[in-house]
């Protein structure tokens, strides 16, 4: 389910969110994408092509598919606890907004 998340998000990028391109990293299951944001558009890669995103986010396909489909906004004790692991949290919510979420 999350490839057909990843396969939608060019069509559905709001530009002006990112001035900068700034990296994404996302580890979900067994999936692995990288993704370059910008002002112009939304770059999507296979794999880990990046040797330090700007954003890593790890979490399982359920949290994500949660987050994406039904609204659901993380709260502190689910990076606490370990649901998602992210070295910047702050981006993540960024990354949703430009995406209409």
């Amino acid at each position: 389910m999350q490839e057909e998340i990843f396969s939608s998000l060019q069509q559905s990028y709001r530009t002006g969110v990112f001035n900068v391109p700034t990296t994404f990293y996302f580890s979900i299951d067994e999936t692995r994408k990288t993704l370059t944001l910008d002002s112009t558009g939304c770059d999507i890669q296979d794999g880990k092509t990046v040797a330090d995103a700007d954003c890593v986010c790890k979490t399982s396909a359920r949290m994500f598919n949660r987050i994406w489909h039904e609204g659901y906004r993380p709260g502190i004790m689910d990076f606490m606890g370990g649901a998602i692991k992210s070295n910047a949290p702050q981006l993540l919510q960024q990354f949703l907004t430009a995406f209409g979420k």
